[in-house]
């Protein structure tokens, strides 16, 4: 089966279930497995060139509506008559649910199911572990920092702070991504920082910009230096690489 896959999250859930070998073409900015480095790029996920995935003949399409603009791609699609795939997971159990869609898209169903079935095991064990700690402490995410974007009760890393035994500190704004400014987090006072910002590389943050922030330097996370440089492309994906960053995360807080 040739598959192309126009969305980062979409070409790791098509890892996930061991079949690399089926995708033809990917968006510009999937980048694992490393072998789907060599494949034709596609063009940015925002602007995906249609005419270059109709070349590849695919049997299936697997687009996705994860990042606001993406609709144009869906219309380029159907225009063209290129079957897809539309995912738009926005929770690990929609994940879950893709990675069983996808199965059967690709015609294996019973292989989606296992995958799927592994993905929410995973996830339970750590729900067991959190809900052992009596003390939770807080995590403010940074998705972007000026405006601050982080991410709020409809977002997956809501979940992810809670399987890793701490507590979003946006998690009840309704918002999955909020936008807040440097003196609302000051006074909020998390216990940890975790710097994600969205396409930018960890060698490029530089935990340094956080502490020259107005009154920053009085925040607990600061003055105990948990301030955390993460991997973006483990934690901003809605894919099953999430339990990656879950692990991850465990480690840094934990260990």
């Amino acid at each position: 089966m040739r598959i192309v896959s126009i969305c980062p999250s979409n070409t790791e859930i098509v890892a996930y279930l061991e079949q690399e070998e089926m995708l033809v073409g990917v968006d510009n900015y999937s980048d694992f497995p490393e072998q789907v480095r060599q494949l034709p790029r596609l063009g940015p996920d925002l602007s995906i060139d249609i005419d270059a995935v109709a070349e590849l003949k695919p049997d299936l399409v697997l687009s996705s509506l994860s990042v606001p603009g993406m609709e144009k791609n869906i219309e380029g699609l159907r225009e063209r008559n290129i079957p897809q795939l539309i995912l738009n997971p926005g929770s690990l159990q929609e994940i879950a649910i893709d990675i069983k869609e996808v199965g059967k898209a690709i015609g294996l169903p019973d292989h989606g199911e296992k995958k799927a079935n592994e993905f929410l095991q995973e996830i339970e064990m750590y729900r067991a572990k959190s809900n052992a700690k009596e003390k939770k402490p807080s995590l403010y995410w940074e998705w972007w920092p000026k405006p601050i974007f982080t991410p709020g009760q409809g977002n997956w890393l809501t979940e992810i702070s809670e399987l890793a035994g701490c507590v979003n500190l946006f998690g009840e704004e309704k918002e999955a991504s909020v936008q807040t400014d440097w003196e609302d987090v000051r006074e909020r006072d998390p216990d940890h920082i975790c710097m994600v910002w969205v396409g930018v590389k960890e060698e490029k943050m530089n935990p340094d910009l956080l502490r020259k922030r107005p009154g920053w330097l009085e925040m607990k996370a600061i003055k105990e230096d948990n301030i955390h440089v993460l991997e973006e492309s483990l934690y901003c994906r809605p894919s099953p690489r999430l339990l990656e960053g879950l692990r991850k995360l465990h480690t840094i807080l934990y260990s």
